[in-house]
């Protein structure tokens, strides 16, 4: 009876109680209608910030003359001076060294992650985190070792593997086709690392059953390599040359750190390495947003015709 007693009690001290409803703000963030603008809100101000807000400068400077103290729009006056022999070998190096990583970016790390994911495979983990340490080690840092391995002294690691193999030192860092060669080897052993995971991820969602029932059909590694794995990997193929593109025409450290503002010949100099060179190191604010644009509008018409060549855009019943 007391305990029935304690319980009216209890109730009429809640009835009491004025109900206090919850606040209305915290109702209105909590919303599903809300909740989604909340999570991609610190992405929209860092691309406003980061990304948008400079475009838009970038493209308004192209039009002007940029001097201390004085800003005059002058037309397309600096996109007429872009068209220049200095221009065509800085896109002519950096079309080279995309096509060559494109091919080595692609290639090679989906090889190594078929050999990765093989069950035959001891050390697995070692041999990932191996190849992706590079990834994260700074460009400089990374250049800096290589430019001591491929010095053009006769003591440089490089050039005593050549001398063993019987043919004369190599002045590395002025020859068009050994600057092409230590641009693309650093690049590639930067990114290896980073493409092969994305291989790896796609890898693990091929069903096992595909391969049992090859293995069946008495089919060999080449041909479940062509057959299955290949056409699964699709995706992370366009997916990885995409960016590989992109990041190509947008090299600037593995060049800098070889030749820093110029190169002999300018064997080593790239499209952003040109914007540096005039927009920076020449003071042509102006000129050098030019060829940003321009080297802007050559990444966005490449990407979308090879994004086309590829069937990117398709309908997935076509």
């Amino acid at each position: 009876m007391s305990s029935d007693l304690q319980s009216s009690n209890a109730s009429s001290e809640l009835q009491k109680k004025p109900f206090k409803e919850p606040n209305k703000l915290l109702k209105f963030l909590n919303s599903k209608k809300v909740v989604p603008y909340i999570f991609v809100f610190p992405f929209i101000i860092s691309f406003l910030v980061l990304t948008l807000y400079p475009a838009v400068h970038g493209i308004i400077m192209s039009f002007q003359k940029i001097l201390p103290g004085q800003v005059e729009f002058i037309g397309l006056e600096n996109y007429s001076r872009v068209a220049n022999a200095n221009f065509y070998k800085a896109l002519s190096n950096t079309s080279i060294y995309v096509i060559l990583t494109v091919l080595i970016l692609t290639i090679v790390p989906m090889l190594l992650a078929v050999l990765l994911d093989s069950k035959y495979l001891k050390f697995k983990t070692f041999f990932r985190a191996s190849l992706f340490i590079p990834a994260l080690t700074s460009t400089i840092v990374g250049g800096m070792i290589f430019r001591l391995m491929f010095s053009e002294t006769d003591s440089s690691v490089a050039n005593q593997i050549v001398s063993l193999l019987g043919m004369e030192s190599v002045d590395w860092r002025y020859n068009a086709w050994s600057a092409m060669f230590l641009m693309v080897i650093l690049g590639s052993w930067r990114w290896i690392g980073v493409n092969l995971l994305y291989f790896l991820a796609q890898l693990q969602s091929i069903s096992a059953e595909l391969y049992e029932a090859a293995d069946i059909d008495g089919a060999n590694g080449f041909q479940k390599l062509r057959f299955i794995t290949i056409p699964h990997l699709k995706p992370i193929i366009i997916f990885v040359s995409t960016i590989t593109i992109i990041n190509g025409f947008r090299m600037f450290e593995e060049s800098f750190v070889f030749w820093e503002t110029s190169s002999p010949g300018n064997v080593g100099l790239t499209v952003v390495g040109y914007i540096y060179q005039q927009g920076i190191g020449q003071n042509d604010m102006g000129f050098g947003s030019a060829i940003g644009v321009v080297l802007m509008l050559i990444i966005f018409v490449i990407s979308i015709i090879y994004l086309i060549l590829t069937g990117t855009f398709k309908r997935g019943d076509e």
